[in-house]
């Protein structure tokens, strides 16, 4: 199983004194933690996409480039790009030249983004929120597959015959599918024969399965193999040397955070009752000790019936750079090997 971060660039960090940090410092310690999660042998690390303050990331191919020319091994991919208000041909070549830069790394996770931001800043109706997607989604695995293209559609001017360039290190650029809860779009990913990247930071893993399965069955419907239906996991998680002392780094951010931006979305103020039945046996989020963390994945595996990626998303919490750090290298060092032997 690869194990790796998601971060979304938080700009809502602080330095060790208490005081706000710079978005140059904070987008300096990000790049750090990209390549000490390199050195760490983790196996991934993607970057999000939002267009708001509370976020630097609303260029993650600059980010993953500059990353790329500090790191060796590591993956490096989106996490999400929102496709729907993008143009895919920009977004392939924007890839294609991280995949230069990185000697092959390159990866994206594409989806619809659980934040609509970007709709109105590049001028794009939500009424056309999932025809918009299929379109451009469609464009971009042309892109991907056919170094020349003749396509036309809806929302963008048609291509004739278009040879579009820089071509990627990889023959075939990956491109996952991230998804949230509709049948829809897990059925689609099967059918495409993509990776699947599924979100899960609430409820019960477990409750997806029914969703993965659907997947799986319309991917083999479609002729993939069960090896090309890849299934990935991304949840709010972090790693301490012990449980308690996990607990008590994450839980006073991330309850601050989370209600900060649950405000804008209608969702409930975060309680320590419904943090901790999160953090339970069968909650989403992945928190504790190396030992505890490492069984949860693999639990969280066997429930969706096996997963080949897991992600952490810890810059939900305003942790500190050096606590990053610190749970960076526990992935790598304990937790990696930990869920290599259970699984």
């Amino acid at each position: 199983m690869e194990i790796g971060i998601d971060s979304f660039a938080s700009a809502m960090l602080t330095t060790e004194n208490g005081n706000a940090l710079s978005a140059v410092d904070a987008m300096s310690e990000l790049l750090e933690r990209i390549e000490a999660a390199d050195k760490a042998g983790l196996h991934v690390f993607g970057i999000g996409e939002h267009h708001k303050k509370e976020f630097l990331d609303a260029a993650p191919a600059i980010i993953l480039a500059a990353a790329a020319a500090r790191t060796k091994n590591i993956k490096l991919t989106s996490a999400v790009t929102v496709l729907s208000a993008a143009d895919p041909v920009r977004i392939f070549q924007e890839y294609a030249t991280l995949d230069l830069i990185s000697k092959g790394r390159a990866e994206m996770v594409v989806g619809r983004g659980s934040s609509v931001d970007a709709f109105p800043l590049f001028g794009f109706n939500l009424k056309d929120y999932d025809q918009l997607f299929i379109e451009k989604l469609e464009l971009l695995l042309e892109l991907r597959d056919k170094e020349t293209i003749t396509w036309s559609g809806k929302f963008r001017p048609a291509l004739q015959n278009q040879a579009v360039y820089p071509r990627p290190v990889q023959q075939q650029l990956p491109v996952w599918l991230g998804v949230g809860g509709t049948p829809e779009s897990f059925v689609r990913a099967g059918e495409l024969g993509l990776p699947l990247m599924v979100a899960v930071i609430g409820g019960e893993t477990h409750r997806f399965r029914p969703l993965v399965d659907l997947y799986r069955k319309a991917g083999a419907k479609a002729g993939y193999s069960p090896e090309q239906l890849k299934v990935g996991l991304h949840s709010f998680g972090y790693v301490a040397d012990t449980t308690d002392q996990a607990v008590e780094d994450y839980y006073p951010g991330h309850a601050e955070i989370i209600t900060k931006i649950g405000k804008t979305r209608g969702w409930a103020p975060v309680t320590r009752y419904g943090f901790e039945a999160q953090r339970s046996p069968e909650g989403a989020y992945v928190i504790g000790d190396p030992e505890e963390v490492a069984d949860k994945i693999v639990r969280h595996s066997e429930a969706l019936g096996g997963i080949s990626r897991f992600t952490f998303q810890m810059d939900n919490a305003g942790l500190s750079h050096a606590q990053l750090l610190k749970t960076i290298d526990l992935i790598g060092s304990k937790v990696i090997p930990l869920v290599n032997s259970k699984g």
